[in-house]
């Protein structure tokens, strides 16, 4: 299923007490039960004015629903197309042909 990121602008959500947020969470899980698991909440980044969420779901328009419902505003959405993460840059490793002494004599 697809993945996307939204980006939420909400003035000073930075500053927001714990109980704020998790307001803001609460809200949002309602909305996903009530959408009965069509759309998946996996984490989001709060910064001094934005709100940086993970979703998956089977399209744009049931994140739009999501956050319409929910009264969240979905100032851009980005579907995912592909992932990087550290080990998107590891080289393999080719095991080597030729036999060592050591796994000669572990032979012998």
């Amino acid at each position: 299923m697809p993945k996307y990121i939204i980006e939420r602008g909400v003035p000073g959500v930075g500053a927001s007490s714990s109980d704020q947020l998790k307001g803001m969470a609460q809200k949002s899980n309602e909305v996903l039960n009530e959408l009965n698991g069509q759309v998946q909440w996996l984490e989001s980044y709060v910064t001094d004015d934005k709100i940086y969420c993970v979703y998956v779901a089977p399209n744009e328009d049931l994140v739009k629903r999501h956050a319409e419902m929910a009264g969240f505003p979905a100032d851009k959405i980005a579907k995912v197309d592909a992932i990087l993460d550290p080990s998107s840059g590891e080289v393999p490793v080719k095991a080597s042909s030729k036999e060592t002494s050591a796994q000669k004599s572990l032979r012998h």
